[in-house]
């Protein structure tokens, strides 16, 4: 339901372009608002110092969001070397400084392509990864030394777009695709490692989440002047947000019946993917079983399908 009460949302995804300073629930709190429901959750949390796509769900496409997640990510970053941060990043406070002006050109690129591949990786201690039952950056700032074990990830692109030099300091833009479960603070952490002096990173833009990028996103401004000239919130349609993040499987309107009721189909699928019935309409997320199709997850009710249920198999 929306607002209580009221009717159930119009489904889809809101990118929004997340501004600097804002956390992600800052961001759903304000899109909750602007589409009058609480029905609203978002795939992946930002940094409050980062921007870029955060995508959000709406009503029914909340059930999308798992999904969403586990996509990988593009970033445009800047890493600066010669100091070091508590949170590997521009808001903690720094913890040591080196002079990085010796380091050249060639080491860098050195010692990213080491950071390039399927690596293993030591995640932000100041992260929202849960140790015990308890964030650990809560921990942190409880006053605990935490370090939290490497996990494998995989960082497919790690370019580096241009060197600025000033003075000790020395401020790397790049841009990478990674895995899900990524961390680029800790690439930034890590590469200063690598050289000898120390790195974080101090600006982070999140460019795509799988298959969809910032020219799907809307800044918050622009969301809200939209509502309040009288228009409804702008939000990817779900058979098109589905479609941007599992692969699909076009079915009838007759095994979208079927698959609104629960029931199997005959259809072959490799792993969870969407069924889009003529429309476009997503009638349900289904996942391989005994070599047919069985849903997990059902968009389209089935009295929505039919005024009937099919007869039992």
């Amino acid at each position: 339901m929306g607002r209580k009460g009221g009717p159930e949302p119009v489904p889809g995804l809101v990118v929004v372009d997340k501004p600097a300073g804002w956390t992600s629930h800052d961001v759903v709190a304000r899109v909750r608002r602007l589409a009058s429901t609480s029905k609203v959750g978002h795939a992946g949390t930002l940094d409050p110092m980062a921007t870029g796509v955060l995508v959000l769900g709406i009503g029914k496409a909340t059930k999308l969001l798992t999904y969403v997640v586990g996509h990988d990510k593009s970033y445009d970053a800047t890493i600066r070397l010669g100091q070091s941060t508590v949170t590997d990043d521009a808001e903690g406070e720094v913890t040591s400084t080196a002079d990085a002006s010796a380091v050249g050109d060639e080491a860098i690129r050195s010692a990213i392509a080491r950071l390039t591949g399927d690596i293993l990786q030591r995640p932000s201690a100041v992260s929202a990864i849960k140790v015990d039952g308890k964030r650990a950056y809560a921990r942190v700032r409880g006053g605990e030394d935490v370090e939290l074990p490497e996990r494998p990830v995989t960082v497919s692109r790690f370019d580096l777009l241009e060197v600025r030099r000033d003075d000790a300091v020395v401020d790397l833009d790049v841009r990478v695709d990674v895995s899900s479960g990524t961390y680029v603070r800790a690439l930034a952490r890590d590469l200063g490692a690598a050289l000898g002096v120390g790195g974080h990173l101090t600006a982070l833009r999140r460019t795509r989440v799988g298959g969809i990028g910032l020219d799907r996103a809307r800044t918050l401004e622009d969301l809200g002047a939209v509502v309040d000239g009288g228009e409804p919130l702008p939000r990817v349609p779900l058979a098109d947000a589905a479609a941007a993040t599992l692969p699909v499987l076009e079915v009838t309107d007759r095994d979208a019946v079927a698959l609104s009721f629960g029931q199997w189909i005959d259809a072959a699928v490799d792993g969870p993917t969407v069924a889009i019935a003529p429309g476009p309409r997503a009638v349900a997320i289904v996942e391989p079983k005994a070599g047919r199709a069985k849903p997990t997850i059902v968009f389209e009710p089935a009295a929505a399908s039919s005024p009937a249920a099919p007869a039992a198999e």
